[in-house]
């Protein structure tokens, strides 16, 4: 039976959806701005257009899959599905305001971790027993390794598409660029919506599970990819111009051949880890691979200062979500 909670619940899942759209819409968006091939309205409706394709082509769910089993079953109820899901949106807009480019899957999975961990205390069993290490372990190691991947394949991109083209007249390679930046941003934002929609897409498969509506282990029903794909498009039309300002000039001067290897290198590392079922951040990729692309020029071309504190965002989104969660789980539980 369908019940208000489990509304509210879904409702909640889909605003954060639609704000990991405009928090995220730098990720796609930022270097085909700075370079000036589309405009900013173009290319939020380009984004937004690839990351509703998505829907229509990725059918596995695997990474949907991969955080439904972020807490164990039996420590997963509907108050800490609730309590999760406010503390994501609560450090989402409060990264959105500071314009920091922090993860919207991270903080999902870190206000889940946290709420199922209070729960399991509120139930006086270890709260690490409520967590699941498998997935967990894989999401924190690619904290670190997804940058990393997206930096060096940026690197050997931009290497590469320069000795190809090093002796074409730069008025000829630079319009060539800007066409391929539609390419490249296209999947990008391709790769996104596929990568991140899944992520709430597993938060109302578990919040139907926990109702009761559907049992673990049933298909998921198709309106969920449908709604969540949706959302995720929406927010990305309506842009989070400060975090694409933060992208698109702060970290490193970005031309079109720069932002084709960007795009493309984040592009590579979304499509691989989607494959493989680890829910990677959009946001540390595209850093990743635009530092990357910086460095080709010379190690000083990248503002090492702006990278430091966007990598002290990263390392205290996992942590501070949950903590955000424990509080909001332990106030549900006083009504």
């Amino acid at each position: 039976m369908v019940s208000a909670l489990l509304v509210a619940v879904i409702i909640l899942a889909l605003i954060f959806d639609f704000i990991n759209g405009f928090h995220d819409a730098a990720n796609s968006i930022a270097t085909i701005v700075s370079t000036k091939v589309l405009t900013p309205f173009q290319a939020v409706l380009w984004a937004a257009s690839f990351n509703f394709i998505a829907y229509f082509l990725i059918k596995d769910h695997k990474v949907a899959n991969t955080i439904a089993k972020t807490v164990f079953e039996n420590f997963i109820t509907m108050h800490v599905i609730l309590a999760g899901l406010l503390a994501a949106i609560t450090w989402n807009l409060i990264t959105w305001w500071f314009g920091i480019p922090s993860s919207s899957s991270h903080t999902l999975i870190g206000g889940f971790a946290g709420a199922g961990m209070t729960n399991a205390a509120f139930m006086h069993v270890n709260p690490f027993s409520a967590i699941n290490y498998d997935p967990i372990i894989k999401i924190v190691i690619f904290i670190f390794l997804a940058p990393i991947i997206g930096m060096i394949i940026g690197m050997a991109i931009n290497i590469l598409i320069m000795n190809i083209c090093r002796n074409a007249r730069p008025s000829v390679a630079e319009v060539w660029f800007k066409r391929l930046q539609l390419v490249s941003s296209g999947a990008l934002s391709f790769a996104h919506g596929g990568n991140d929609a899944q992520k709430v897409m597993g938060i109302i498969y578990v919040a139907l599970v926990a109702s009761k509506v559907i049992t673990n282990g049933t298909v998921m029903p198709e309106w969920i990819p449908f709604a969540c794909y949706s959302a995720i498009a929406a927010g990305t039309m309506s842009g989070g111009w400060k975090i694409v300002k933060t992208m698109g000039t702060k970290i490193t001067k970005v031309t079109p051949l720069e932002g084709v290897s960007a795009e493309t290198a984040g592009a590579i590392t979304l499509f691989a880890t989607e494959h493989f079922g680890i829910p990677v951040s959009t946001t540390h990729t595209i850093t990743g691979s635009i530092i990357g692309v910086g460095l080709t020029k010379r190690v000083s071309a990248v503002r090492w200062g702006v990278t430091i504190n966007l990598i002290w965002a990263w390392v205290l989104t996992i942590p501070v979500s949950a903590l955000v969660a424990a509080a909001v789980f332990s106030i549900i539980q006083l009504f």
